[in-house]
C-alpha cells in the first residue's frame, strides 16, 4: 500500500478517535522509511500527556489489526506538535493569538512579532524591530501588519524567557 493511502487510512482513524472530543484534532501524519509513524494531536487548550498516552495504545491495537504493515513492523510516535514546528492549521493560529511569532513569507523576508489577531485568510501581527542588547524597544516604532496566508511559507511560535 502506498504511504499516501496508509496516511490516510490512519487519519480516518484518528479522526474517528478524536470526533466525541472536539477540542482534540489532528494535526499531522508522518510516516518515515523504517515505517516510523509519527503523529501530531493537539488541541484548542492544549493537549494533556495522558490523552497523548490513550490515543497511542488505541491507535496502535487499530493498526495492527488493520494490518497496515507488513508482519506488525512500524513504530509509532503520538505527540503534540513542538514548539519547533511550524503551525499547519487555522485553529494552531488562534490558539496561539497573544504569543510572539516568527513568519516566514514566501519571499523570504521574516516577520516578527505578537500575533494579534486571525481570520479565515489572513493574521495580523503586530510586529517590533528588533531588540538591540541592552536597549529596550521603543513601542512607537511597532507597526501592525495584516499578513495573508497565501503569503506565508511557515510560521514558528518564538520562545521568550
Amino acid at each position: 500500500m502506498a504511504n499516501e493511502q496508509v496516511i490516510a487510512s490512519i487519519r480516518q482513524i484518528i479522526e474517528a478517535q478524536l470526533a466525541p472530543e472536539p477540542e482534540f484534532f489532528l494535526v499531522e501524519v508522518r510516516i518515515k522509511p523504517t515505517n516510523n509513524v509519527k503523529v501530531f494531536i493537539d488541541g484548542d487548550k492544549g493537549i494533556p500527556v495522558e490523552k497523548l498516552v490513550q490515543l497511542n495504545r488505541a491507535l496502535y491495537a487499530q493498526l495492527e489489526a488493520a494490518a497496515l504493515f507488513p508482519d506488525g513492523d512500524f513504530s509509532l510516535e503520538v505527540s503534540s506538535p513542538g514548539l519547533d514546528e511550524p503551525l499547519k492549521m487555522h485553529r494552531q493560529y488562534l490558539k496561539n493569538i497573544g504569543r510572539k511569532v516568527e513568519v516566514t513569507l514566501l519571499d523570504g523576508t521574516i516577520k516578527e512579532g505578537t500575533l494579534l489577531a486571525v481570520t479565515e485568510d489572513q493574521l495580523t501581527l503586530e510586529e517590533t524591530p528588533p531588540r538591540k542588547k541592552g536597549v529596550k524597544p521603543d513601542p512607537k516604532l511597532s507597526k501592525q501588519l495584516n499578513i495573508h496566508f497565501t503569503e506565508i511559507k511557515h510560521t514558528v511560535v518564538c520562545i521568550v524567557f
